[in-house]
């Protein structure tokens, strides 16, 4: 019988236990250091075999570890992990954020609730940091996020909020050029974020949408100037335009950003073209939808509290959309499915639990993200010993876990062929398994055990 791991016993020492000594136990510290530290720690597991880059997990808490750790264990893939639970990531100060965000490996990071509760002498306080997503952006260098669903691809810029609109005491930095918000954005990172915006619009040939507030909200302002000065010298064509140029309103602050840029920062910009329209953000909404329907292929390029709007509407649209279609054709004709009319007619967008997330950092390869939410209650539940209760909850679905396990180690290892093939195959196997009916979840790490056979194994 194939050797397992106790999840059940992994979930336990997380609510009452040591977690970080049970984890020590079971993976070998690496030998690995990420950039500028001697003492980061660094577990490290699976089967090193046919020259498969590993790719870096951050542990976190709840299903986003528990299923991290199953996925893992069930695929058998060489990895490296990040000891990032919220405990820990407390009690020492978030030194972890900083080891996982300067691994110079392609990296894989969850998000789970921002309130989570930690042990601070004797009482429970909210964890340092949060969910850790605006630290570990910072600490990591993260400069954007794209996430594609349907025919839209969202590029939403990071870390930016909140907006700054008071004007007296708005102004950009020259030795940083941190654009001064209630964050301090940097404004060097907003512009790798327009520029890689601009280079997808020109390689896909989508239509390119800028969703900013340049008359309301000051770093927005900077963000619309930054485009209009990255589009000067280009074959770009500004097919809709805001009434102001933002980058001569706000030149002395964009020039002051542009002076610590690379010289060669705009390199091959002359050759690139493609449409661009500047659009009010809350305009972009509406839009959306239509690119959506029409199944027009658009990239929009939004700061990051409309970024991160702008997406939840992406995830949540298709699911209307769907319900609309069916209301009308049970007016219609009634009898028709409308899931398997949306497939047919080409969508593939489902309810945003199958929109990926990529963040781009300065330095290092991009960090693969997705969001948790619930499963905070849905591991309480196992833990109480009734997952679904009564059966009014389905067992937890661990199938995104091997999505983004498939993507993060394709990106980290591009010319595998035998990898990617290996992967796709697992991921129909898991298809199987969990099959109609969804498996509990211990069961379902079982039956996973039994079909896959783990990369390397003989």
């Amino acid at each position: 019988m194939t050797q397992r791991l106790d999840l059940l016993k992994i979930a336990q020492e997380e609510q009452d236990g040591d977690l970080f000594k049970y984890l020590d136990g079971i993976y070998k510290r690496s030998k690995i250091q990420p950039k500028g530290f001697t003492d980061a720690i660094i577990w490290e597991g699976g089967n090193q075999s046919g020259n498969v880059k590993p790719v870096a997990h951050a542990f976190t808490d709840m299903y986003a570890l528990n299923g991290t750790l199953m996925a893992l264990d069930v695929l058998g893939l060489p990895f490296l992990g990040v000891p990032m639970m919220a405990q820990f990531r407390h009690d020492t100060k978030l030194i972890s954020l900083e080891w996982f965000g300067k691994l110079d490996y392609t990296a894989l990071k969850w998000s789970t609730a921002g309130d989570f509760m930690v042990n601070e002498n004797g009482k429970k306080v909210v964890v340092a940091g949060k969910s850790a997503n605006a630290p570990l952006r910072t600490a990591a260098g993260v400069y954007c996020n794209v996430r594609p669903y349907g025919t839209v691809t969202s590029v939403r810029f990071m870390p930016g909020l909140p907006y700054s609109q008071d004007k007296k005491k708005f102004r950009v930095d020259r030795d940083t050029g941190n654009i001064h918000s209630e964050m301090n954005t940097p404004g060097v990172r907003m512009a790798y974020a327009v520029r890689l915006f601009l280079k997808m619009v020109h390689e896909t040939g989508s239509v390119g949408r800028v969703a900013t507030k340049p008359t309301q909200a000051q770093e927005d302002a900077v963000n619309a100037g930054i485009v209009r000065w990255m589009l000067q010298g280009t074959k770009f064509q500004l097919k809709r335009r805001y009434s102001v140029d933002a980058y001569e309103e706000h030149k002395a602050s964009i020039d002051a950003i542009v002076a610590l840029l690379p010289k060669d920062f705009k390199a091959g910009m002359e050759n690139w073209g493609g449409e661009i329209h500047e659009h009010i953000s809350d305009t972009n909404f509406g839009l959306m939808l239509h690119d959506l329907m029409q199944q027009r292929d658009a990239i929009v390029y939004a700061t990051d509290l409309d970024g991160d709007r702008l997406t939840d509407l992406l995830a949540d649209a298709p699911d209307v959309m769907r319900a609309w279609g069916q209301k009308v054709m049970d007016h219609v004709k009634p009898g028709m499915d409308m899931n398997k009319v949306w497939a047919e007619m080409g969508f593939t967008m489902k309810n945003g639990k199958d929109m990926t997330s990529v963040m781009y950092r300065i330095e290092g390869a991009p960090i693969y993200e997705q969001t948790l939410g619930s499963a905070d209650a849905m591991l309480l539940r196992l833990l109480a010993g009734d997952e679904t209760v009564g059966g009014e909850k389905q067992p937890y679905d661990p199938r995104i876990h091997f999505v983004l396990i498939n993507e993060a180690y394709k990106a980290a290892n591009p010319d595998n062929k035998e990898l990617a093939r290996w992967l796709d195959a697992q991921l129909e196997i898991f298809d199987k398994v969990y099959g109609a009916k969804r498996p509990r979840y211990l069961d379902g790490y079982n039956k996973l055990k039994e079909a896959i056979k783990p990369w390397g194994s003989k």
